[in-house]
């Protein structure tokens, strides 16, 4: 079970503006990031190039984006004719990229938690190296594994909820439900653990690990204020990772 980007591309595209996703999913993203300015970019499961817009306008030079889902590219596309900024766009798996020059920073919000099972992840691990110039960062927002079931409701609250589907194993779907003034659409991530996923980093040739937790911008606080973010920030339905090849 995966999910068909292409039926549902506008809508998911009208997701990342949830504040929770502004306020904190970007916010975290950008600053773990840094400075971007002249860094070769690669943007991994791109969408419709959401982020890959906000890096090429941070200074990112080239950036090309890849994502499975032809309507996403399609959407990318359309905007970069709109306005362009010089990025480079196309279809292609995660796991059988390979971009040249290698770039100076890999770059995916949401892309490990689409792997099954440890060999889809390895590969996508592998790719990202492969993509990558020695001393190169990979720069990621996931699923946070360790998001207990039980809280799996409570983000109902920001505009979205999950469900597990069967038991909590590896390899098991966890469903997103963003739930938009449109209506709800779904996206199906899986579950594989941090340990994990820190195996098939290392085993890509990946280092210098880093997890973070996510923070909520300056903005996000003004607008909504601390006790608004407390349930979010206290179990975050996400984590954020970077590390070196």
């Amino acid at each position: 079970m995966t999910t068909n980007y292409d039926g549902i591309a506008k809508e998911y595209q009208a997701s990342k503006l949830q504040p929770w996703r502004t306020h904190v999913e970007q916010h975290t993203l950008l600053r773990l990031t840094g400075d971007v300015r002249g860094a070769r970019t690669l943007d991994l499961a791109c969408g419709e190039g959401y982020y890959t817009r906000l890096l090429r306008r941070l200074g990112a030079d080239p950036v090309v984006g890849v994502d499975l889902s032809p309507a996403m590219i399609d959407l990318a596309r359309a905007q970069e004719v709109a306005d362009p900024l010089g990025i480079r766009y196309g279809v292609g798996d995660a796991r059988a990229v390979a971009e040249r020059p290698r770039a100076d920073l890999v770059f995916a919000a949401y892309l490990l938690n689409y792997a099954r099972d440890y060999a889809e992840l390895l590969a996508m691990c592998e790719a990202i190296a492969r993509n990558l110039e020695p001393g190169g960062r990979f720069v990621t927002v996931n699923n946070r594994p360790d998001d207990p079931p039980a809280n799996f409701e409570s983000g109902r609250a920001y505009g979205y909820s999950k469900r597990l589907e069967g038991r909590l194993e590896e390899g098991a779907p966890i469903v997103w439900r963003f739930h938009l003034p449109e209506g709800t659409i779904e996206v199906t991530n899986f579950y594989l653990t941090l340990a994990t996923m820190e195996r098939a980093l290392t085993s890509a040739g990946l280092r210098d690990i880093r997890w973070h937790r996510p923070q909520v911008s300056p903005e996000g606080l003004q607008q909504w204020g601390e006790e608004h973010w407390r349930g979010f920030l206290a179990q975050p339905p996400i984590v954020f990772l970077e590390c070196v090849k």
